[in-house]
């Protein structure tokens, strides 16, 4: 094999320079669970489900750079019981109910949950009441699924050019913005066709009117698990 290389789980893996734990393991078909990491955009960091362990310590995969020779640990019981645990908390601090939720089958949020055998949770729900977003002919804006992995910012600053959200608050007061003259989706630019819309992860930011359209069975994680059809 040319090139450097390191090892996850054991397994050889070659990378480039310059390249990522996340990025080297993804060209050889290792998955790492993640929700704010998108290989379009820079590391974000925020979701932590990547956390990895590497040189003795615990490392965001998506942000930590590989090294040759270097021994990565990414399946141990200890860290997918800490991603379970974070998984969890993002169930019960917005309103996911999945059998109602048209996102339902292409959820990242609920296709990691099964990845990771998550049944339950032992945290008490929040039901937090955060304002829908009706206004846009195409699109509503649902807060309670948002998980802050800021990927519709990013997509909308970088590609779209358009720079209609953010991240206002903190803890509980957190909130996705639009950046509009009223702050509602209705007046801003967004269309059907952004990349922010496409890429947000649940069903915070969801295309009206097609709603169920694809059968149960058909879906995009029906048939696999995200581990076979991470994008």
């Amino acid at each position: 094999m040319n090139g450097p290389t390191f090892t996850i789980d054991g397994r050889s893996v070659p990378f480039t320079e310059g390249q990522s734990i996340i990025q080297a393991a993804r060209e050889a078909g290792i998955y790492i669970p993640h929700l704010c990491y998108h290989p379009e955009f820079r590391p974000h960091g925020s979701c932590r489900l990547c956390v990895v362990e590497a040189g003795g310590r615990s490392v965001p995969a998506c942000s930590t750079p590989a090294v040759a020779g270097q021994q990565v640990r990414n399946r141990t019981e200890r860290l997918d019981r800490m991603r379970r645990t974070l998984v969890e908390l993002l169930f019960v601090e917005g309103n996911h109910f999945c059998p109602a939720c048209p996102k339902s089958g292409n959820c990242k949020l609920q296709a990691v949950g099964y990845w990771l055998r998550m049944l339950d949770t032992p945290f008490p729900y929040l039901f937090p009441r955060r304002e829908l977003d009706a206004s846009h002919h195409d699109v509503l804006l649902d807060r309670d699924r948002c998980i802050f992995c800021e990927l519709c910012v990013r997509a909308s600053r970088e590609v779209d050019r358009k720079n209609l959200f953010a991240i206002g608050g903190k803890g509980t007061r957190c909130r996705l913005l639009v950046n509009s003259p009223d702050g509602r989706l209705g007046s801003s630019g967004l269309s059907l066709g952004d990349r922010a819309l496409q890429v947000c992860p649940t069903g915070a930011l969801l295309p009206r009117k097609g709603a169920f359209h694809v059968p149960v069975g058909r879906r995009l994680y029906d048939g696999r698990s995200i581990a076979e059809s991470d994008e």
